[in-house]
């Protein structure tokens, strides 16, 4: 009988032993791909955020963090090569889009202080322009602060020396009224934040940041900032 019962139990064991891997390469398969190794010569591969369009960095080591001069050179090329592939409408789309943001940031208002008529319209709950003077202070403050990191290549966590800005200027061509939507390089339906880190990990060669960071809620805000006005649109590519 006590052979029998050490027979269940080592079994079970097995039995779980199995299991627990199984888990383990099914989790792994879920992780999101990695940027690519370095080149066949040892020179730092830098990964587009569509996962497929990458530079060769000749002569620099992949732990070498570039000069901001040469950073923008490798977004530069990075997107330009992006374009190749790219329809000419959609080319043309992206480029466009690229210029009005720089346009837009030029002429950027002051930030607003204080109830609006809208305001006053959509609020059901009284407040006071004391209250509307606060929130809007605070959410500016995000914004200013998310806005600091997507153009500073050592706040983001790169490793290379490339920033967010590089090949997004003013968070443009981001589209985050358009998320959650699948996206195919993460094989997933994926939220901005998701993307965000997506592009923390490839392009800049970064570590990926926890969705509660308060550099990730920054980012949102500000990204988010950026397409104030624009419809809601989840799915749309």
């Amino acid at each position: 009988m006590a052979k029998k019962n050490w027979l269940k139990m080592g079994a079970l064991m097995v039995f779980a032993v199995c299991g627990i891997s199984m888990y383990e390469v099914a989790q792994a398969q879920k992780q999101d791909p990695k940027h690519p190794p370095v080149a066949g010569d040892g020179s730092l591969v830098v990964q587009l955020c569509d996962g497929k369009t990458n530079v060769t960095v000749p002569g620099v080591d992949p732990n070498t963090r570039l000069t901001k001069e040469q950073a923008q050179a490798v977004s530069s090329e990075l997107m330009k090569l992006w374009m190749t592939k790219q329809d000419p409408a959609v080319a043309a789309r992206w480029m466009s889009e690229a210029s009005r943001s720089a346009a837009a940031e030029e002429k950027k208002p002051e930030p607003a202080s204080g109830q609006t008529g809208n305001q006053a319209q959509e609020q059901v709950t009284p407040v006071s322009p004391r209250d509307f003077m606060i929130w809007d202070r605070e959410v500016a403050r995000e914004v200013a602060y998310g806005d600091q990191i997507f153009h500073d290549d050592k706040l983001i966590g790169s490793t290379n020396g490339i920033a967010c800005a590089m090949c997004h200027p003013n968070a443009s061509n981001t589209h985050p009224e358009t998320y959650p939507k699948f996206q195919v390089q993460l094989q997933k339906v994926a939220l901005l934040r998701d993307m965000i880190n997506w592009c923390i990990e490839q392009p800049t060669r970064g570590k990926r940041l926890d969705a509660d960071d308060p550099k990730m809620r920054a980012l949102e805000a500000y990204i988010l900032s950026q397409r104030k006005g624009v419809p809601m649109a989840p799915g749309k590519h």
